[in-house]
């Protein structure tokens, strides 16, 4: 390991030294608390051992300090060196952040003793660390799955109706209108019946990508919420914006120029959406916004389809 040996004493630096190198443990020497800490910041040592009674910053001010620079879970141990291991002495150090004692003069043998327990409890907290990232990150992946579209990549229902919930109560604070785009595909049983599931899938993806593309900023939320059903979240988005969002939206499923047969609007998969903003009130929930723009995707098909329809909230 490598050693962060402090020590004002020349002579007893030299000799612990010394039984360091013996037992293949190269140190970094320091003679005073100030210089310890640099050092600790520069070499990173794997163990620290500090005498207590040093002239300016004790070994106990030191081990303060070296804990205050500790971040992200981070430990190095100190084993203090000391002619005084009194009870009050030592419950001191271990107070200042210490995690062992030895009495000077430094023995060799109880040196050894003591960095091989040092070694092993290091060596168990870095596969304790190593184990909780592990947990992190699958806890990581298991949030993601639960919030994502398996087929699309995009959120999923459960994570569009807790956006809703999250930017009606922002749009409370703020006083400021949100927009809300559902979309359906135009005749895509038709399409599944025609060209085959695998076909089906690839189509959806293929207007995901093409809604993804409409939530530019870090707010809006692009979901599927159904089997052909997706719904693109526009916080802070007024009614004219909103419209021109629909209108760009339609042109850009159109543009992926997908042949449908089955379809009587165009030779190509097109989109209905229906358009419903509103300021979010304390009077009503972010259902009702949900159900308005449900009922304007419901007029854009009974209008035609391969189109958009806007309807106002009623409060």
């Amino acid at each position: 390991m490598k050693v962060l040996l402090v020590d004002d004493s020349r002579a007893s630096r030299a000799l612990t030294a010394t039984y360091l190198l013996e037992m293949g443990h190269p140190a970094i020497e320091a003679g005073d608390g100030e210089a310890a800490l640099a050092m600790y910041r520069k070499e990173n040592p794997d163990v620290i051992l500090l005498d207590v009674e040093m002239p300016g910053m004790d070994g106990y001010a030191a081990a303060r300090e070296i804990r205050r620079l500790d971040r992200d879970g981070a430990w190095t141990p100190i084993i203090f060196l000391s002619g005084r291991v009194g009870d009050e002495d030592i419950a001191r150090g271990i107070d200042a952040g210490g995690d062992d004692y030895i009495t000077k003069p430094v023995s060799p043998v109880v040196l050894r003793a003591k960095l091989l327990a040092m070694r092993r409890i290091t060596e168990m907290r870095k596969k304790l660390v190593e184990v909780s990232q592990q947990l992190q990150d699958v806890n990581r992946a298991l949030v993601k799955l639960s919030s994502q579209d398996g087929l699309t990549g995009l959120a999923n229902r459960r994570a569009f109706d807790t956006a809703m919930e999250l930017e009606w109560q922002r749009g409370l604070r703020s006083d400021r209108a949100t927009a809300l785009l559902l979309g359906d595909l135009d005749y895509f049983k038709r399409y599944n019946d025609h060209y085959g599931h695998q076909a089906g899938d690839n189509c959806l993806q293929m207007v995901a990508a093409a809604l993804a593309a409409r939530a530019r900023r870090v707010s809006d939320v692009a979901a599927r919420i159904g089997g052909e059903e997706f719904a693109l979240l526009l916080p802070e988005t007024a009614l004219p914006e909103a419209l021109q969002q629909a209108e760009e939206l339609l042109e850009s499923i159109r543009a992926l120029d997908i042949a449908h047969v089955g379809s009587e609007v165009a030779p190509h998969v097109t989109m209905s959406v229906g358009v419903a903003v509103c300021v979010p009130s304390a009077s009503f929930s972010w259902e009702r916004l949900l159900q308005t723009a449900d009922k304007a995707l419901y007029q854009a098909k009974a209008e035609g389809r391969d189109r958009y329809a806007f309807q106002r909230v009623v409060v």
